[in-house]
């Protein structure tokens, strides 16, 4: 079998052309991709090559990890069946290219653990939203953890984190510079971090990636404060120790999503109480792969961009 994939072939050289699969096993689904979303953190740091070391980084390679596709081939101990959509976090399924995170292509060969099974309320474009939700959702769920009062980045993660904290019954600040990202708070309030003088913050929640605003946050919570780094950083987070010293601050470190996350993302949107609505700012068929690239990363009003891969057999 072969695939339509986008290869960053080395980095901000990107490509579109056919790659080999692996053949699948008896643990694997072959799934025919519908639509995959573009990352503006860990794709855009992929694509300039300023990806910290990660195993299995190297060029070429196919990004992405979120895929929502159909299964049309299911191995007798994948745990799926031929018909059902599925999401996928990405493969590594390709013979000829890297799989980091290998999502971005036509047909993916994945391991049946790995596939997470949609509703049909879920199986839309929206779906591919669904890692970043849980994602949110994984950062405000560790063990002892409070809800953030204070959001930095209205991006799409930094809006679905405040989505996910008024579903569970917080009216967090969200701190926004770019005006083209400040509107579209529904039950929190955006403002520019000029114009806010708090300074006892008792939770704060980074999904920036700008690890230069870590003493700025320190300076903002309030005394044995939490700092949560929800975003990915491209260089070594280092801070003053004397302010933080002396509010005794906390801070903690929120990883990727789990599959408790997830179940908890589908009952909020089941029950209504979170919705996926308005974070797609941009859908491009995929043979127009590479533009949609380059808009995702340098356009500021867009939140996400969606390839469309049902043409592309």
């Amino acid at each position: 079998m072969e695939t339509l994939a986008v290869v960053m072939e080395k980095p901000e050289h990107l490509s579109l052309r056919r790659l080999d699969l692996v053949e699948a096993t008896a643990d694997d689904i072959v799934v025919d991709i519908a639509w995959s979303g573009i990352s503006t953190g860990t794709e855009r740091l992929l694509w300039t090559g300023r990806m910290p070391q990660f195993p299995g980084l190297g060029y070429p390679l196919v990004p992405g990890y979120e895929s929502v596709g159909t299964v049309v081939m299911a191995g007798e101990a994948s745990g799926h069946r031929v018909g059902e959509s599925v999401f996928v976090p990405g493969s590594r399924g390709f013979r000829d290219a890297r799989g980091l995170f290998g999502g971005a292509a036509s047909r993916l060969v994945v391991a049946g653990r790995r596939a997470v099974t949609l509703d049909a309320a879920d199986s839309g474009p929206e779906g591919v939203l669904m890692a970043l939700a849980a994602t949110a959702i994984h950062a405000v769920q560790a063990q002892g953890a409070a809800l953030p009062d204070l959001i930095v980045g209205h991006g799409v993660l930094g809006r679905l984190l405040a989505r996910v904290a008024v579903a569970l019954g917080a009216s967090p600040v969200v701190w926004e510079k770019n005006q083209d990202r400040q509107s579209g708070a529904a039950g929190y309030t955006v403002l520019d971090p000029d114009a806010d003088s708090r300074r006892d913050y008792p939770t704060i929640y980074d999904v920036s990636g700008d690890e230069s605003l870590i003493d700025l946050l320190i300076s903002r919570l309030a005394p044995g404060g939490e700092l949560v780094l929800a975003g990915f950083y491209e260089r070594p987070i280092k801070f003053d120790f004397a302010p933080a010293f002396m509010r005794e601050a906390r801070i903690r470190i929120a990883a990727e999503w789990r599959e408790a996350d997830l179940d908890l993302t589908r009952r909020l949107i089941a029950s209504g109480r979170l919705s996926l609505d308005g974070l797609i700012t941009h859908t491009q068929p995929a043979c127009n792969a590479e533009a949609a690239y380059r808009t995702a990363f340098s356009d500021a009003r867009c939140l996400k961009m969606i390839l469309d891969w049902r043409a592309h057999p």
